[in-house]
């Protein structure tokens, strides 16, 4: 079943518990059986990518009519190219190491005890989302690897572009004799459903909500089921008095623009007051030939407009602000500390960067920005799963129990103590 339509309570605790009961299945499953799932969804995505590119292009003909923003109709849109990027990243999810069983520690006791902590599945894991189909397939491979069973929440935007991958998700599942509630496509947009599912903590072990931050600050003030999250990526680049010219423009153009409306691309730059003169006309245009609108402070717009690059005056706000667009806050900072603590009452702890030929300032900024992810000379862009070698990734947290940062295999795991005797008893 899948419709736009409401769907009552007892439809929706009957899916969760479909979804538990498939999580004892899964726990018990093989490496191969698992991976074999994984292999024949790669080759389904291929092998079906006229039908999902036409459910695909029905939800953006609906967002258009829908009035929906180019940064949303761009996260919306899937291509022949980013569907084989899909499927090359089940495909390396597949390869990847089994977390299952991983002896995490162990060790044994004066008494001949031995106490082994391993890893295994979470159990129930509902993943909500907005319009990056994309999810779809990469957090059910990521759950279904790690042996936990995925409830997939969509947003109404992609609905039909959902429901398609979300069948070929289940086409696999059956194929290889396990069960196809193992994965499970909420069959509707209407919000009730979404409530009803964020309360049912008997079932369900954790969501992870992924999209704007109205929709994640509204699961984790309404679930009672544990959330991992991030709320917004207000990425920030600090260039620093020793940052190269060539390199510091590179970067700076590749993470505001190379994808402007995704968590990871930069919002906010900061320019050591010292090296202003040098980089920011050079950046400046290069960012200005792209398309950029800079926001700028009073200092750094001085230095803008005398070299004749198109600026805006920043409001407070716009150092807050994650645009998702293309749209970067531009201000000036005396010392590198002073950078290190603006990143830190502005920024959004997710991914943050320096740009810099000086190690001792380096090291300084990796271990004083407080944030799930730290480059030095390097693009935010790469905080990815798949850029991070995980294949795919099942979200981005920002929060600093059980898991920081992009989300691969060994964060969707958690663990037990296998504990081994020869009949010690307690005195």
């Amino acid at each position: 079943m899948a419709t736009t339509a409401s769907v009552d309570s007892d439809f929706i605790h009957r899916l969760a518990r479909e979804a538990r009961k498939a999580a004892l299945r899964l726990a018990v499953a093989t490496t191969a059986e698992r991976n074999a799932v994984l292999e024949v969804l790669a080759g389904l995505l291929a092998s079906e990518s006229s039908s999902i590119l036409e459910a695909n292009h029905r939800d953006l003909e609906a967002g258009r009519s829908a009035g929906l923003s180019e940064p949303l109709l761009e996260r919306l849109t899937l291509t022949p190219e980013r569907l084989h990027r899909i499927g090359a990243g089940v495909k390396e999810v597949a390869a990847l190491p089994d977390p299952l069983g991983a002896e995490l520690h162990s060790h044994t006791r004066p008494d001949g005890l031995e106490i082994r902590k391993v890893r295994v599945p979470i159990g129930v894991i509902a993943i909500i989302y907005e319009s990056r189909p994309n999810v779809t397939i990469d957090c059910a491979a990521l759950c279904l690897k790690a042996g936990n069973a995925a409830i997939l929440r969509g947003g109404k935007e992609a609905f039909h572009t959902n429901t398609a991958l979300a069948a070929l998700v289940s086409k696999a599942l059956a194929e290889n004799n396990l069960p196809e509630t193992a994965a499970q496509l909420v069959p509707t947009t209407d919000r009730e459903a979404l409530h009803h599912l964020l309360k049912l903590d008997d079932l369900i072990d954790c969501v992870i909500p992924r999209g704007g931050e109205g929709l994640i600050r509204m699961v984790a003030e309404t679930s009672t089921i544990p959330v991992i999250k991030h709320y917004k990526g207000i990425c920030c680049l600090y260039l620093d008095h020793a940052a190269d010219p060539e390199m510091a423009e590179a970067i700076v153009v590749n993470a505001k623009t190379q994808r402007p409306s995704v968590c990871n691309a930069a919002e906010q730059l900061l320019v050591h007051r010292g090296a202003a003169a040098a980089l920011l006309p050079r950046i400046g245009r290069a960012l200005a030939t792209a398309g950029v609108e800079l926001r700028a402070d009073e200092e750094a717009a001085a230095i803008l407009t005398q070299a004749g690059v198109p600026c805006r005056p920043a409001a407070p706000d716009d150092f807050r602000t994650e645009f998702l667009d293309l749209v970067l806050a531009v201000r000036l900072v005396g010392s590198l500390t002073e950078g290190i603590q603006a990143i830190n009452t502005d920024g959004s702890h997710h991914s943050d960067a320096i740009v810099t030929s000086d190690e001792a300032a380096a090291r300084t900024f990796l271990a004083g920005v407080d944030s799930a992810a730290v480059y030095w000379n390097a693009s935010t862009r790469f905080t990815d799963g798949y850029e991070f070698g995980m294949g795919a990734e099942i979200g981005i947290s920002t929060d600093k129990l059980h898991a920081r940062g992009p989300m691969g295999l060994p964060e969707l795991c958690s663990y037990k103590y296998h504990v081994l005797g020869h009949g010690q008893i307690r005195t």
